[in-house]
């Protein structure tokens, strides 16, 4: 189940061609469905310049198998395939889904001429020994291949809502440039701030535009922290944060609050920026 903002008023936010170059980075899991092959989860994925997905199996998977035997005289074999990517908060929770992406295309098999660097590229991402030696043989045989799918279309389901997208959408987004430590950042700070996250949720309203010389409004945070149960941090992008809240009393679900940044923040700096000023608020 993926849960909808809990806002009062219009928050800025990622573009859905943005979160979907974002789950489809390689973060998150994946799993690659063909018309008459079993559902298989991709063991390392990752996305070219374009987003185009680029996919490590094993070359005797039924998925690489099925692929070989659509080639039937053509130079290059490709069939449809669909990878389903699913987004898990890296903070347990009772549900974790954040979102999910569906990427529609065209499956193919890179050639060995590009081979070395689809295998740099998933590296970034997913440093597994399996790539060094890729090229290599066994018996005439490789144990690993790279796979490629030619994106026709895109749906995603997630926080902000749902959307269908086409090649150029998707191909102009651009992944969050926290996709890559959010994981880290989101452990650290249940870790070692779960008590101070409370006092971050505001009172009646989201925040409000930022003023000229800060990062995050002062008016952003209560003099005090609200009531209720734990707060614990859910998601990151450059836009803001989400943090799931204790059910209110009298219901029995949690819900999920949106805390936007002033401005958006583009690098680690700007990110340490927006927090020092925040736990500086949240700090009695």
């Amino acid at each position: 189940m993926v849960r909808r903002a809990e806002t009062t008023t219009a928050v800025e936010g990622p573009t859905a061609g943005e979160r979907a170059r974002t789950l489809a980075y390689g973060i998150a899991d994946g799993v690659l469905v063909a018309p008459g092959v079993p559902y298989a989860p991709v063991p390392a994925h990752a996305t070219d310049r374009d987003g185009r997905p680029l996919l490590l199996v094993q070359t005797e998977s039924p998925v690489a198998a099925a692929l070989r035997n659509t080639r039937a005289g053509e130079e290059r074999a490709d069939m449809p395939a669909t990878l389903r990517v699913s987004d898990v908060a890296p903070v347990a929770l009772a549900d974790r889904v954040r979102g999910r992406a569906w990427l529609h295309g065209r499956l193919t098999e890179i050639p060995d001429g590009e081979l070395r660097a689809a295998a740099l590229r998933l590296s970034y991402a997913h440093p597994r020994p399996e790539l060094l030696d890729l090229g290599a043989e066994r018996d005439g045989r490789r144990d690993w291949t790279i796979l490629a799918l030619t994106v026709a279309q895109v749906e995603i389901d997630d926080a902000w809502g749902s959307a269908v997208l086409e090649p150029a959408e998707y191909a102009a987004g651009v992944p969050d440039p926290f996709v890559a430590v959010e994981s880290g950042i989101l452990t650290h700070l249940d870790s070692c701030h779960r008590d101070e996250l409370p006092r971050l949720l505001p009172d009646s309203a989201l925040l409000d535009s930022a003023p000229p010389d800060s990062a995050l409004p002062d008016s952003a945070l209560p003099d005090s922290a609200p009531p209720g149960g734990p707060v614990r941090p859910l998601a990151l992008d450059r836009y803001g944060l989400w943090v799931r809240c204790a059910p209110r009393p009298g219901t029995h679900a949690p819900f999920d609050v949106r805390l936007p940044f002033a401005r958006p923040v583009s690098d680690l700096h700007g990110l340490r920026c927006v927090y020092r000023r925040l736990f500086a608020r949240a700090t009695p």
